[in-house]
């Protein structure tokens, strides 16, 4: 972002009003703590202050990156039907530690997740137009793990419903 002259630069936020900014924002909907330190930073506050506040949210349990990260694998698998190898570079990128990431994505059950996969297969199968078997073949499973299901997952499945 460029400096301009002309407009005003807002001031930083005091650190009482930021953790008050700052609960706010992690009541809204479940957080990373790195969510909350870029928000903060945003605001204008120094590091010094920023992990005071992070410090205080988690003892106050507004932010919890269990919570976060249980939270994050159940939207990410129930609403958009995403596979465990997105799901965990979505976690990754907000920098939630690799032990909580496993946590979190072995709550997922693995009969609902062979069956997100079928349904999802056999849902891009249908729209397939491609008569070749091979690119066919292909295709789907391109689909599938840009979808982040695991390849051997992905074999088990379509040979299991003949879809391959």
């Amino acid at each position: 972002m460029e400096y301009n002259e002309n407009r005003p630069q807002k001031p930083a936020l005091d650190k009482r009003s930021a953790m008050l900014k700052a609960e706010s924002y992690c009541a809204y909907q479940e957080r990373a703590q790195q969510e909350v330190r870029n928000k903060l930073y945003e605001w204008g506050l120094h590091q010094q202050d920023t992990e005071s506040i992070i410090t205080e949210l988690i003892l106050t349990n507004f932010l919890n990156e269990e919570r976060f990260a249980a939270s994050y694998v159940s939207g990410k698998f129930n609403i958009k039907r995403w596979g465990k190898i997105k799901i965990k570079q979505g976690l990754k990128l907000k920098k939630v530690p690799e032990k909580m990431i496993i946590k979190a994505l072995s709550k997922i059950d693995y009969d609902d997740y062979l069956a997100a996969i079928l349904a999802a297969a056999e849902k891009k199968s249908a729209s397939i137009t491609e008569k070749d078997p091979y690119k066919r073949k292909n295709k789907l499973i391109t689909y599938l793990m840009g979808r982040g299901f695991e390849i051997n997952v992905i074999s088990e499945v379509l040979k299991d419903n003949q879809l391959i």
